[in-house]
């Protein structure tokens, strides 16, 4: 039964990104969705990073002995002011080895 769920999740994930990425198919997605597609990456990415940082132990914790939220908000403030993307990288990474 877990193979088979295995190789249903393939096939819908393989044939949801055949019909758009096959360029011989006439599908062709409107202006309105593919600005709608932008928002992609960042909600799945907040989906990603938001529970690490906010979850803790089984609860909220936004708290300053929390490393993963201090070095959140040191890489989004570094962000913000150097626009940096490998400095801040590397830096809050720095800063969360440390603290931990």
């Amino acid at each position: 039964m877990i193979w088979l769920t295995l190789l249903l999740m393939a096939l819908v994930v393989f044939i949801s990104r055949y019909l758009f990425l096959e360029p011989r198919l006439p599908i062709r997605l409107g202006p309105r969705v593919l600005h709608f597609l932008h928002y992609t990456s960042p909600a799945v990415l907040t989906a990603i990073w938001a529970p690490i940082v906010f979850h803790r132990d089984g609860q909220l914790a936004v708290t300053l002995d929390n490393p993963y939220f201090v070095a959140a908000i040191f890489a989004a403030i570094l962000a913000i002011t150097t626009r940096n993307i490998l400095l801040t990288t590397v830096l809050s990474m720095v800063l969360f080895f440390v603290i931990r």
